[in-house]
């Protein structure tokens, strides 16, 4: 069984690599969704400009009715403040001549309920006497002698009532009629005027509709014109591009193609065939220098750390050297300061029993004797 030899894999890696430069290049020439060769941009720009018009047409459209709809409801709130303000004259006429016309006091039956009719009521009046007393008796309760009279009366004031409410009815009427023709006078000229507006509109939509689709007709025609321009330039485009792959550099795979225009350690990726093998020799000596150079720059740095932790050692032993020392000497003089303390202790003690034996006096009888000796 044969070994494998470097070149042998170079050999088997070579055409692999060819093999997926080839069909990363078809998918950037033959997608149609990452294709960025061969762009139409006329026909992107003639769908840009499709577009618009046909957002300005429906923005046109959008505006027409929103101006139908603000009519409408200019038109609505008129005839609505109209029927309140009518609803309003209507409500206080009828307040007005209930005040003016229908007091209480003008009723048939005012007098069954009136307040003060005890008070207003007088006296029986002969015919020359005005005023008669009570005491003169000629009035009894539930005596009426000018029935005949007041029912006439009160039959003359109702018909001069229903007269006066026939003709104020008549009035009511005449002009409620009025402005009801004035009403209708004013909502046949709304009719009027909408229905105006709306064959203005609908005249408006059929030629915009009609110009619309004169232009849909005019871009049509454009478009199998340019169709066909587009698929004849195509069908060139294609023979000139299989002409220049058949004879050029891709297929030949001539190593100069690869060279960049950057300078000489560039090369373009999509036609670079592999490096020489003075390259690869060139990359291998470079390998070896760097590990060496990092083999070095690790022993430095090993070095570097022993002379760092023996001057950490020194400096450690040092310390703990000074440390005993201080303690000792902290020890010394803490000795010293205790003995000082215990001399100074029994000096203040041997001061206190002498003071105690000096300064203590006894209390005798002469002490209570020299108290109450005489009167003041």
């Amino acid at each position: 069984m044969d070994a494998v030899q470097p070149q042998d894999l170079g050999q088997c890696c070579r055409p692999a690599g060819r093999r997926h430069a080839e069909l990363c290049r078809q998918r950037r020439i033959f997608h149609a969704r990452n294709r960025t060769l061969g762009g139409d941009t006329e026909a992107w720009a003639v769908q840009v400009r499709d577009r618009k018009i046909k957002e300005a047409t429906e923005k046109a459209r959008h505006e027409a009715f929103a101006a139908e709809m603000r009519q409408n409801d200019k038109i609505t709130c008129i005839l609505e403040g109209r029927e309140r303000r009518d609803r309003k004259n209507l409500c206080k006429a009828i307040n007005d001549f209930q005040q003016s016309c229908q007091k209480p006091e003008t009723r048939r039956e005012f007098d069954l309920s009136d307040r003060l009719a005890l008070k207003k009521d007088l006296a029986w009046q002969s015919d020359k006497d005005f005023l008669s007393t009570v005491s003169g008796v000629q009035r009894f309760m539930g005596e009426d002698l000018n029935f005949h009279q007041r029912k006439k009366f009160q039959q003359e004031q109702n018909r001069e009532w229903f007269l006066q409410q026939q003709r104020e009815w008549k009035d009511a009427r005449a002009a409620q009629k009025c402005a009801e023709d004035l009403y209708m006078k004013t909502r046949l000229q709304f009719d009027d005027t909408t229905k105006h507006l709306q064959n203005r509109e609908h005249a408006t939509r059929k030629a915009v509709c009609a110009a619309v689709k004169e232009f849909n007709k005019s871009q049509a025609t454009e478009s199998a014109e340019r169709k066909s321009l587009v698929k004849k330039q195509e069908q060139e485009d294609n023979l000139a591009e299989i002409s220049n792959l058949l004879r050029g550099d891709l297929l030949s795979e001539n190593p100069q193609q690869a060279a960049s225009s950057f300078g000489p350690h560039r090369v373009v990726a999509d036609r670079w065939k592999g490096m020489t093998q003075a390259q690869l020799e060139q990359i291998r000596l470079v390998q070896k220098q760097q590990v060496q150079e990092k083999l070095r720059l690790h022993e430095e740095e090993r070095q570097r750390d022993m002379d760092w932790d023996r001057r950490r050692l020194q400096g450690a032993r040092a310390t703990l050297l000074f440390e005993r020392q201080q303690q000792r000497q902290q020890r010394d003089l803490r000795r010293a300061l205790d003995c000082s303390n215990l001399s100074l202790a029994k000096e203040q003690l041997l001061q206190k029993k002498h003071m105690k034996e000096v300064y203590t006096n006894h209390i005798t009888e002469d002490y209570f004797t020299q108290f109450n000796t005489r009167s003041r």
